[in-house]
């Protein structure tokens, strides 16, 4: 569909193969749209050229290419070099001790294991990201909601033993996604310890689960006394 659609837009013979044909599946790495056809339009109009290939050096002129040839720049602008950070490099402790990040794992999305009273939003990377924040944020307000319905001032998600993390915190093959997911927590291979990218299932799913799943620890705090007030039944 995808090659379709780019031969009606481009000019009869134009190398789709070498120019438009990546060596990853589609959304195994983020596509690039053009809605409105402008660099399409400019490639049949001449105004415009591709080159594929892969850079050797930076030279005077501009870059040399691995094949030989050489193009000209008057500007270069590099975007390869992106350095992704969990949590925007916060150092994240209970109790006084640090959360070791890539041993967590994520509840539904939002929630790391052992972590209390933290939630975060991270959109989808096959769709428009705020399909998934916006999930995130119902989720949220309905927890919030609950606690302050039965009077809980804390939540923490707490694994299964059994529950491993063996997916990864986003599946792109991207290499700034490659260069820094072991620095991320993971997710478990089934709800609630996996969300999957795709947002009409998601929606059924949060929509039909309880706000306290048992995989969420509710507790409220300390009396004059000093012990936790207890938990409704």
């Amino acid at each position: 569909m995808l090659r379709r659609l780019m031969e009606r837009r481009l000019p009869p013979g134009f190398d789709i193969d070498t120019h438009f044909t990546p060596r990853y599946e589609p959304w195994d790495q983020r596509m690039c749209l053009v809605p409105d056809n402008d660099l399409f339009e400019e490639i049949s109009a001449g105004r415009v050229s591709v080159v594929t290939d892969e850079i050797d050096t930076v030279t005077e002129r501009g870059v040399a290419l691995r094949s030989g040839g050489e193009v000209e720049a008057d500007m270069i602008v590099t975007a390869t070099g992106l350095s992704m950070v969990p949590f925007g490099g916060i150092r994240l402790t209970v109790d006084e001790a640090e959360v070791e990040l890539p041993k967590a794992i994520i509840y539904r999305g939002m929630m790391l294991s052992g972590v209390p009273n933290m939630a975060f939003a991270f959109g989808y990377i096959n769709q428009s990201w705020t399909l998934g924040a916006d999930l995130t944020s119902e989720q949220v307000c309905r927890l919030l909601n609950h606690m302050d319905r039965f009077g809980y001032t804390q939540c923490t998600p707490r694994a299964p033993a059994d529950a491993v993390g063996v997916v990864p915190f986003a599946t792109l093959t991207s290499g700034y996604i490659s260069r820094a997911i072991d620095q991320f927590p993971r997710q478990a291979a089934s709800d609630p310890w996996l969300r999957q990218q795709n947002y009409a299932l998601n929606r059924r799913s949060m929509r039909r689960a309880p706000v306290d799943h048992p995989a969420l620890e509710f507790s409220r705090a300390a009396t004059s006394e000093g012990t936790a007030a207890p938990l409704a039944a």
